[in-house]
């Protein structure tokens, strides 16, 4: 009971100190990288009806979103998104992406496991929901996968002006989220948004160790993370 209590004060503490604060954008490509996909729901969950920005209380940005070729990502992350460090630096070239950043979502979404199936049906490393996939494609092949989560993502990009923290928001709440902001998100959104922000925000300082990762790993990804590094072989 003391440890649930301890998780969810830190949780509330997060939540609280990481409210969003004005965007800051950051520098992509002026060419669109992929073509809109119709969906009108988030990779991890149901979107939200769309609404103009405010930016003067839209999440900020964590940073730069520029790929540097031959990137690895930072030790930090757990040993089952290690596994898939050379595949997250080519997906992450491919879409002119920071590594870690294609890190952190693999991170709090599956944790490594290409196999992950969630309650809502979102599938594979970047629990991507069924729709967003054509005819025939293998929903759970790694390289598919990662394509298809991370041209939604890099749609959430453009829409946002490369605001990365409203299109972390975006990837999980649809791009109704992504065009609102803090106030407007439903909590699972609110709580995805400290997370990912939280933990791409730890790597970008370059800390040894994640705290907000591994305050997500104690507070109920641990299980995730087992899961993943048995279906790996990595225990």
């Amino acid at each position: 009971m003391v440890v649930i209590l301890t998780s969810i004060t830190i949780i509330v503490t997060l939540l609280l100190a990481i409210r969003p604060t004005p965007a800051m954008s950051v520098a992509t490509n002026n060419e669109p990288a992929v073509a809109a996909e119709s969906a009108a729901a988030g990779v991890s969950a149901t979107g939200a009806n769309s609404a103009s920005s405010d930016p003067e209380t839209a999440p900020a940005a964590s940073g730069a979103v520029a790929a540097a070729v031959g990137a690895t990502i930072a030790p930090s992350f757990a040993p089952a998104v290690q596994y898939w460090a050379p595949q997250i630096a080519a997906w992450a070239q491919e879409f002119d992406l920071d590594p870690n950043l294609v890190a952190t979502i693999m991170q709090v979404e599956s944790c490594g496991d290409p196999a992950a199936i969630s309650s809502a049906g979102a599938q594979g490393l970047f629990q991507v929901m069924p729709f967003h996939f054509q005819p025939g494609e293998d929903s759970l092949d790694p390289d598919t996968n990662a394509r298809r989560g991370l041209a939604y993502f890099v749609e959430r990009l453009q829409q946002t002006s490369g605001d990365v923290g409203r299109a972390f928001a975006g990837y999980n709440g649809g791009h109704g989220a992504a065009g609102t902001n803090w106030d407007n998100w439903l909590p699972e959104t609110q709580r995805y948004y400290v997370w990912t922000t939280g933990i791409y925000g730890d790597i970008q300082q370059g800390v040894a160790e994640s705290a907000t990762l591994q305050t997500w790993i104690q507070s109920g990804g641990s299980s995730l993370c087992r899961q993943a590094a048995q279906r790996l072989g990595l225990e």
